[in-house]
């Protein structure tokens, strides 16, 4: 096992890529800690992969600082959807967004990095979008943060290079997830039209593989960039967005 005697530590884990990422990882042999404020779903996860769950909700702060653990590999995955124009968009939506998705990341890196720089190995893996390197209407906040994530994702690569620490992004288009199906719903709303159309009209429209990816298809590219294979690989934002932003 590739992984064995690593610590993993998956936020958003109960669902969706992250159980989909812890899964994988502890199939590699890494003991696998989920996070996740659905405390039930991320002790079901960690129970399957023979880890531990810890239930905590990342936007607070103070919560992630007093974190009594330890990790080798963290892999930054949970997040959230808000779809409304900018200028009906809620300030407190956009505010508690940036919490969970820019500075809880940060947070996490500088709770671990000290310890992986110490063990001279160390693997930090983002879980971006492709809206980390385009935009979409209506999603202000999510491309804000994922464009914000890159930024940090890339600091972390040479802030940690000399000490055997990685960091690279993973940007996924649309992932068949309960994250997403909340999105065709709130786009259906938002453009009147039926859900269907959403995933074939808009989802679907900028790609050229027209399909959803499925979580696993993530889960094998962040569990790469964790192996010896992908050790010369840092500040990489690996594309798994079926063409999307090869316009």
């Amino acid at each position: 096992m590739t992984l064995d005697g690593r610590t993993a530590v998956v936020t958003g884990g109960a669902s969706g890529i992250g159980r989909a990422c812890a899964e994988r990882l502890a199939a590699e042999g890494a003991a696998v800690v989920v996070v996740d404020r659905d405390a039930g779903g991320a002790a079901e996860v960690a129970g399957k992969v023979g880890g531990r769950s810890i239930a905590l909700d990342l936007t607070d702060l103070a919560a992630i600082d007093a974190l009594d653990i330890e990790a080798d590999i963290l892999v930054n995955n949970a997040g959230m959807q808000h779809v409304a124009p900018i200028d009906e968009f809620p300030a407190e939506v956009f505010s508690m967004m940036m919490r969970l998705m820019v500075e809880s990341p940060f947070r996490l890196v500088r709770r671990f990095l000290p310890g992986m720089k110490a063990r001279g190995w160390g693997r930090v893996v983002n879980i971006s979008s492709v809206h980390g390197v385009r935009a979409s209407e209506f999603k202000v906040a999510y491309v804000t943060a994922k464009h914000a994530l890159e930024g940090l994702s890339k600091v972390v690569a040479l802030e940690g290079a000399a000490y055997g620490v990685t960091s690279n992004c993973v940007n996924p288009a649309y992932v068949r997830t309960p994250l997403v199906d909340k999105q065709i719903a709130a786009q259906a709303a938002t453009h009147g039209i039926a859900p269907d159309e959403v995933v074939e009209r808009i989802m679907l429209a900028p790609a050229a593989l027209k399909r959803l990816i499925e979580p696993e298809e993530v889960a094998e590219t962040v569990t790469y960039l964790c192996l010896p294979a992908a050790s010369f690989m840092t500040g990489s934002s690996v594309m798994i967005d079926g063409g999307w932003s090869i316009h």
